[in-house]
């Protein structure tokens, strides 16, 4: 018996290909992307590319004003601090209702294997299976909200694993090491414990992240693997 094919439309056929642009860096913060343009490039009505763009736009990862052309948005330490903090807060008080009763999601524990699976060296690779983990722990919780709000954040919180990868600010084996240990403080149950690792796990990546563009970072960024948690 054959397997099905999930239908994918040309508006979203050419925003997966911008939004995969826009990861790897091939366009740039800042960087205009017209109408005219985008429908020159994949050959299509003006309006599919208007749609596309759209898309993009409701992700955080294009910014339009009123009658302006879209562009890359461009991500300063405030907005890469936000990002951070409003997925910290929806991810902390996940890992604490996921220890309550001891859920340790397969998801999230296949996710962080393929993370250590992972030979090519090539920084971005790891992007996909990190973000993978975490939008496993949200959605274990088991709430259509929860996911919903997450979800809204995954463009820019993708973009910003992405210039964190790109720019080599983490050791993969450190990210893995990490999600290892929260999965271990979820099965124990744990949850203050977990949700005081994930912001250490966190706030290394979003202070370093802070420096890379200018901003002034502050001491989570030398935060040593050691100082995890205590025993």
């Amino acid at each position: 018996m054959a397997g099905r094919v999930a239908a994918v439309s040309i508006v979203d056929a050419i925003a997966a290909d911008l939004r995969n642009r826009v990861f790897s860096g091939e366009l740039h913060s800042g960087e205009a992307l017209t109408e005219t343009d985008v429908a020159s490039s994949y050959e299509v009505a003006r309006p599919t590319a208007k749609a596309s763009i759209e898309k993009l736009v409701a992700e955080g990862l294009l910014d339009r004003g009123a009658h302006k052309t879209a562009r890359v948005v461009d991500l300063g330490p405030e907005s890469v601090r936000d990002i951070y903090v409003a997925r910290a807060y929806l991810e902390s008080e996940v890992l604490r209702r996921l220890a309550s009763g001891r859920t340790v999601p397969a998801g999230a524990v296949k996710a962080n294997r393929d993370i250590a699976a992972l030979k090519t060296g090539a920084p971005l690779d790891v992007v996909e299976p990190d973000m993978r983990f975490h939008t496993s722990l949200i959605d274990a919780v088991g709430n259509q909200r929860i996911s919903r709000m997450y979800l809204s954040l995954v463009g820019e919180v993708r973009l910003c694993m992405s210039r964190v990868q790109s720019l080599h600010l983490l050791d993969t084996a450190l990210i893995q090491a990490e999600h290892q240990k929260l999965l271990e403080l979820i099965e124990e149950g744990r949850g203050e414990e977990a949700a005081q690792l994930l912001d250490i796990h966190l706030g290394r990546a979003r202070e370093r992240l802070v420096a890379a563009m200018g901003g002034e970072p502050g001491p989570e960024a030398d935060l040593p693997p050691s100082g995890v948690i205590a025993g």
